[in-house]
């Protein structure tokens, strides 16, 4: 076979010419390409290499938060009122859970059993499949989450998070407060103090995967800083205690609410701060706001015949009067610019002791009339009245007192015996540390301090020795509050009922009832208050319903401190009679 052989020089489009033009046109072409690249790769690589970098680890590094370890909440014993376990949370990819397979809607149903969900609502938080990312549920128990991880669904993960517990419940719950659940402090001492019980979260560079895995760390971890532990005045045995016998005393009384306060009154410490109703700081479901409100700070009244003892010690301090100045109170009614003030007894001609003993509002009126308007307004200012304390704690309110230059003679009249200021129990209470602690006002406070309160004098030691005795007449036979007394310990304090404001007057049937005082009388240790509003199971003065209240948190709270007996005094039994001007 012959071999045809091809002459590539006779083709005529090889014999045809090429213009130049052209040939340069391409190699030019090419070599702007090379440029273009050339100059691209220096702009990613060099000029704006950080830009490329930060794009390219959005796409596979990731920054893992490591929380912080929460503080904890200690009593001044170092009883633990709250603290952090670990509680994992549990997410899904829903686009990567393989819900076709039987196997896997079977370990499904398991993972809604084990977290207490209905199929139904589980199934709605995995609905959507373009989702990349869904909370089923935050901060399970441990040994629940423990199960689920054994059940290995792909598309189920978890991260470690933290759950505060709170071991006094109910009975600490508007002390401690509590957290939401991104461990954010909401209410009390977890507000207060959130900055430092929250500590600083840490952080570490990893590269994941699709799936959300780790597969390699990047650089070094920086460790989270752990919260501080917070250490409270507060003691949890008189907190528990006080809070029980409140309980106790508002449910036999019927009353609508009540709230407790014990200060130390040499050191200004918050032994107990109760209220009732409560609630338990973990279990929060269904809350109301009568539960959360914190009583003893929140709430405002008229503190009524409380206030005789501060109108008495300021007629004392500007010598106005004597413990032994006759102040004539018949026939038991006084008329002033056409306002009437009665008393519930004619008692005819008292000693200021026994103006207080007797809590005569006569008595106060006319030991008022002794003092200029400026002269009580600036004495109840000096001790809180009308400002806010200076507590740290939130939600404490001012109460209010009206400016002296606006005060009525009617005014200044109700003021000496408690109508026409308002203040929280805790401010009652704290302003009685003026007496308890030889005249002078010592700050209050929520952390535990061993050393002495260094006050501010508002009376003298004298003055205030002399308002400690007629408080404890007051609380003895012949006073408004013998149900007060304590067996081994001298008690002196004052009884108050008050009818409660609606709109511009006042209920004729609704009262708020309380009893503020000190125990030992010669060396005061401690100072409580007590409040129930609205009581109405029949009985309604303060002296009846408040009064052994006072007693009973008194006798146990000098025990836990180890504060020795003064005095072994049985506690009067009274069933009536126990009745108060108010």
């Amino acid at each position: 076979m012959t071999r045809r052989s091809v002459q590539y020089t006779t083709s005529p489009l090889l014999a045809s010419k090429t213009p130049v033009w052209r040939s340069k046109f391409i190699v030019a072409g090419v070599a702007i390409g090379f440029v273009a690249l050339a100059g691209r790769a220096a702009y990613v690589q060099v000029i704006n290499n950080a830009f490329f970098q930060r794009q390219g680890e959005v796409r596979y590094a990731r920054t893992l938060e490591l929380p912080a370890n929460r503080g904890r909440i200690l009593d001044r014993n170092g009883l633990i009122l709250a603290s952090s376990v670990i509680a994992p949370s549990i997410w899904a990819i829903p686009e990567d859970i393989e819900r076709d397979d039987p196997e896997v809607r079977a370990k499904l149903k398991q993972v809604a059993k084990l977290l207490g969900m209905s199929q139904k609502d589980f199934d709605k938080k995995l609905a959507d499949e373009d989702k990349t990312f869904v909370w089923i549920q935050r901060q399970v128990d441990e040994p629940i989450a423990k199960q689920i991880a054994a059940l290995d669904i792909q598309g189920i993960y978890q991260r470690k998070e933290y759950k505060r517990q709170y071991p006094e419940g109910e009975a600490a719950a508007h002390v401690v407060g509590f957290t939401n659940v991104e461990d954010h402090g909401q209410e009390g001492i977890e507000l207060a103090f959130d900055k430092d019980l929250a500590g600083k979260t840490g952080s570490r560079r990893v590269i994941k995967d699709r799936l959300g895995r780790v597969v390699e760390g990047l650089g070094e971890s920086i460790p989270p800083i752990e919260g501080k532990d917070i250490q409270l005045s507060i003691d949890s045995k008189v907190q528990f205690f006080a809070y029980q016998k409140l309980r106790d005393a508002v449910t036999a009384n019927k009353a609508k609410a009540g709230s407790v306060v014990v200060l130390d009154s040499i050191t200004g410490e918050v032994l107990a701060l109760a209220n009732y109703p409560s609630y338990v700081p973990d279990k929060r479901q269904n809350l109301t706001g009568e539960q959360l409100r914190n009583r003893a700070l929140t709430d405002t009244f008229e503190p009524g015949s409380t206030m005789k003892p501060i109108t008495v010690a300021t007629a004392l301090e500007l010598k106005r009067v004597t413990p032994q100045t006759l102040i004539d109170t018949a026939p038991g009614k006084l008329t002033i610019t056409g306002s009437t003030i009665s008393d519930t007894h004619n008692y005819g001609t008292l000693t200021v002791e026994g103006v207080i003993q007797k809590s005569s509002n006569i008595g106060a009126t006319k030991i008022s009339q002794r003092l200029a308007p400026r002269e009580m307004w600036e004495s109840f200012s000096s001790l809180g009245f009308g400002q806010k304390p200076q507590l740290t704690f939130p939600g404490a309110v001012t109460g209010r007192l009206r400016p002296w230059k606006t005060w009525r003679p009617i005014e200044q009249a109700t003021m000496s015996y408690g109508y026409g200021l308002s203040a929280s129990l805790f401010q009652m209470a704290h302003s009685y540390t003026a007496f308890a602690h030889d005249g002078s006002l010592i700050p209050a406070t929520m952390l535990k301090s061993d050393e002495p309160a260094v006050g501010v004098r508002v009376f003298s030691a004298e003055n205030a020795k002399a308002v400690r005795r007629m408080l404890q007449m007051a609380a003895g036979p012949g006073g408004t509050g013998p149900l007060a007394q304590t067996i081994g310990y001298s008690v002196g304090g004052k009884s108050g009922t008050a009818h409660k404001q609606v709109g511009k007057g006042y209920a004729s049937n609704k009262y708020r009832s309380w009893f503020t005082g000190m125990a030992p009388i010669e060396k005061p240790r401690i100072i409580v208050a007590v409040m129930l509003d609205e009581p109405t199971a029949g009985s309604y003065f303060g002296g009846i319903v408040a009064a052994p209240v006072f007693s009973e948190v008194v006798q146990q709270t000098l025990r836990m401190m180890n504060v020795a007996p003064d005095l072994a005094v049985k506690p009067q039994v009274v069933t009536k009679g126990v009745e108060e001007s108010f």
